[in-house]
């Protein structure tokens, strides 16, 4: 867990095993703030400090205790969530959980909440939101818990999951040997909390002409369709949500859409994006670990694989199996990364050819364009 120190606004690491982690709701749903509560307060080590029904009653409360993490809604009386975390993050950065509805518009100001320092999402229906948050108890929980462990300094620069078996890539599709070289490159990366961010600072940092890209960020359904339009906005590759049959070109970055599989596929020559439904691999879908197998099949020595900031594994034995068909290979190092888990259990494996800080990440992609040309 890591904290914000009131004089310097530099994160500290208390001891765990001392301090529970101090939970703030500001939700303008009492149901919700109710609901959430208990939850997190079934949960060992975490506690409810504070609920406010909108960020101005939040503001006073948070005079008397600062919390640790704060969960937060986007559409709220009085002030807008979005605009009450862009001054929590210029005034003293805290990790914010945002709790947000389905609904596009809703999509909408999540991505721009996620671009103003969000760690992640917890996403909530429109109808039968109680039955829905109870149901979600779990995931609740586990995005507090890996929230309160955020690198905040990265984050500025740059636990427990649902009871469900945790399935490998082969649910989806079986490991088999990488095809021959062509002329066309790929460059697949797998990325999740933190990675919003991390995204936009690649992608903006590449021309035009940078080689073909796939990408799993661990999002939502709905979400990803206004991520993708947002680097679309401010790069010089053209960037969208992935489509089944979608050609992986130069200059274009394939986002897999929320609650899809994304798969590369290869015919000829050509590369493409098989776009499926499947069960969850790794407890995710997109799973980096089916786009990473994929790529390690259809394209071997053709691919670079990069895997980013992210908690948990997912990607980590894709990544494995990219390096070792031929793959070039690299992970963000633990400095740059918000959450170093994805990268860190990679580099375990023996996966990574380097660890890139996020900085050096853009120039490796051209790098490896380069030397395969």
């Amino acid at each position: 867990m890591q904290l914000c120190s009131a004089s310097t606004g530099l994160p500290q690491t208390p001891n765990m095993a001392e301090k529970s982690i101090g939970v703030m709701i500001v939700d303008d749903s009492a149901v919700v703030r109710q609901v959430v509560s208990q939850a997190l307060e079934n949960a060992s080590g975490v506690e409810v400090i504070a609920t406010a029904s909108d960020p101005l009653f939040a503001l006073t409360k948070m005079q008397q205790r600062w919390p640790d993490v704060i969960v937060l809604d986007i559409e709220m009386p009085r002030m807008d969530g979005v605009s009450f975390l862009k001054k929590i993050m210029a005034e003293r950065p805290t990790p914010v959980v945002i709790c947000s509805s389905l609904a596009e518009t809703g999509a909408k100001a999540t991505i721009e909440a996620l671009e103003a320092g969000a760690v992640s999402i917890i996403t909530k229906p429109k109808i039968g939101l109680k039955s829905f948050l109870e149901d979600s108890a779990n995931d609740i929980v586990q995005a507090v818990r890996s929230a309160a462990r955020a690198n905040l300094r990265a984050l500025r620069a740059s636990g427990v999951a649902r009871p469900a078996p945790k399935l490998s890539a082969d649910a989806i599709l079986p490991a088999g040997n990488a095809m021959a070289i062509t002329t066309d490159l790929v460059v697949a990366i797998g990325t999740s909390t933190g990675g919003t961010q991390a995204l936009e600072y690649l992608l903006t940092r590449l021309p035009a002409n940078a080689p073909g890209m796939v990408v799993v960020q661990h999002m939502p359904e709905k979400f990803t369709g206004m991520f993708a339009q947002r680097l679309d906005s401010l790069c010089q590759v053209k960037v969208s949500e992935a489509k089944d049959g979608d050609r992986v070109l130069q200059g274009r970055v394939l986002i897999a859409p929320g609650a899809r599989h994304m798969l590369l596929q290869r015919s000829g020559a050509q590369y493409r994006v098989e776009v499926v439904d499947g069960p969850l691999v790794n407890r995710h879908k997109p799973s980096v670990d089916v786009l990473f197998r994929s790529v390690a099949r259809f394209a071997g020595a053709n691919a670079l694989g990069v895997i980013m900031t992210g908690m948990g594994d997912d990607g980590a034995r894709g990544l494995k199996e990219m390096h070792d068909g031929g793959a070039a290979t690299v992970a963000q190092d633990e400095a740059s990364s918000v959450v170093f888990g994805m990268p860190k259990e990679a580099i375990k494996l023996g996966a990574a050819d380097q660890v890139l800080p996020l900085s050096g990440i853009p120039q490796a992609i051209l790098n490896f364009a380069r030397t395969r040309q």
